[in-house]
């Protein structure tokens, strides 16, 4: 197994959230002098993909974003892209022109809570339905609205459908990504809330993947019958992802030593509160790379050229990790380190293209001119 960078970094006490020791900000970081990969995708070829990659910046897609946290590419160009503490989702056209879609009803902003992730329905062209993840005054749930582009700006949301509610909130650890996967199901990144205990209680809908049908309910085919359980041992999942072999992967946010990226197997246990890294237990699965605290806190990730790209908010870089199968196949590698502050969410739009948002404007980062930002990068 290859692990991340081996240094150990500051990371957060036991009480505070991952998200909050993000504010001691890591060293500089080299953008990595990497070297394009060839044509076409590594995994197209059947390939590992080479040991160091490239990143270029090609264009800002859009600009003055307050909070952005979850963002789909929406068919035939544009984007939604939700505000964690505004409530509210923006349209984004193909040319980078900004309207607000509408305010997502019953959203209640607070710490690491709010409007977070997004995730267009798989028959999107036909239903035109989006699912959002949201803190409420009780819970974190899961709703979907239908999205109409032909009403005017603030009114192209409809009303939020309920389908899915009960996940624990907390000031800090609410999760929050979600996305399809090949299978058409809904998958789930929660987080534990700030109760440890709830990780490893599968009675819980905290510190879990969930895996949901598009109305709600347990998957078909989940490791524990009638749960919507799917892994559990998780602290906080803000980042899930799928190789070109539709393998699960996730990222989460450690608390004292090491961030963590997982390969996800139905039914693993990742250990937390009981191990953070790598264990020694047979119980718990291993991360196939890990972070000290102070170069990642990860949030978002997508895969593309073979390779994972996870975005650091405390760590302000944008990490590549080539893929061997479930494991890394050489050392992860850095980009962006610190050019651009922190980044939240990853996006693959296609072929070599990403979309990277900073996260700047949350309270915990130093915004600049033109914050909060999407940028738009090619990568081998």
């Amino acid at each position: 197994m290859v692990v991340g960078v081996l240094l150990l970094g500051a990371g957060c006490s036991s009480g505070e959230s991952s998200e909050g020791a993000e504010e001691s900000r890591g060293g500089g970081v080299s953008s990595g002098g990497g070297v394009p990969s060839g044509g076409g995708s590594p995994s197209a070829r059947g390939e590992v993909p080479p040991d160091k990659g490239s990143v270029r910046v090609v264009r800002t897609v859009v600009e003055g974003l307050e909070s952005p946290w979850g963002v789909v590419a929406l068919p035939g160009g544009g984007l939604l892209v939700a505000s964690r503490d505004e409530g509210t989702v923006t349209s984004v056209d193909a040319g980078g022109r900004r309207s607000e879609a509408g305010e997502v009803a019953g959203v209640a902003p607070d710490g690491e809570g709010g409007l977070l992730g997004l995730a267009l329905s798989p028959g999107f062209a036909s239903d035109r339905m989006v699912y959002a993840y949201f803190t409420s005054e009780s819970d974190n749930r899961i709703v979907r609205m239908r999205y109409d582009e032909r009403e005017p700006a603030g009114r192209r949301l409809g009303a939020p459908d309920t389908v899915f509610r009960g996940i624990p909130k907390g000031h800090i650890h609410n999760g929050g990504r979600i996305a399809f996967g090949p299978d058409g199901m809904l998958y789930v990144g929660t987080g534990e809330s700030g109760d440890t205990g709830l990780s490893q209680d599968r009675g819980s809908l905290g510190g879990k993947i969930l895996r949901l049908t598009p109305e709600g309910e347990p998957a078909p085919g989940n490791p524990f019958p009638g749960s919507a359980v799917y892994s559990y041992g998780h602290r906080n999942v803000q980042g899930l992802a799928w190789d070109s072999r539709r393998r699960l992967f996730a990222a989460e946010f450690g608390q004292n030593t090491w961030d963590e990226l997982n390969a996800i197997a139905p039914g693993g246990n990742y250990g937390w509160p009981e191990a953070e890294g790598t264990s020694d237990n047979p119980r718990y699965r291993n991360p196939l790379a890990k972070w000290p605290t102070a170069d990642a806190s990860p949030s978002g990730i997508a895969y593309a050229e073979g390779s994972l790209w996870m975005a650091g908010l405390r760590g302000q870089r944008l990490w590549r990790v080539p893929l061997n199968g479930t494991e890394a196949s050489a050392a992860p590698q850095a980009f962006l380190g610190e050019e651009y502050g922190r980044l939240r969410t990853v996006v693959s739009v296609g072929g070599n293209k990403l979309w990277v948002t900073t996260s700047n404007t949350d309270g915990r980062g130093d915004p600049r001119d033109g914050d909060d930002r999407i940028l738009e990068l090619e990568v081998s």
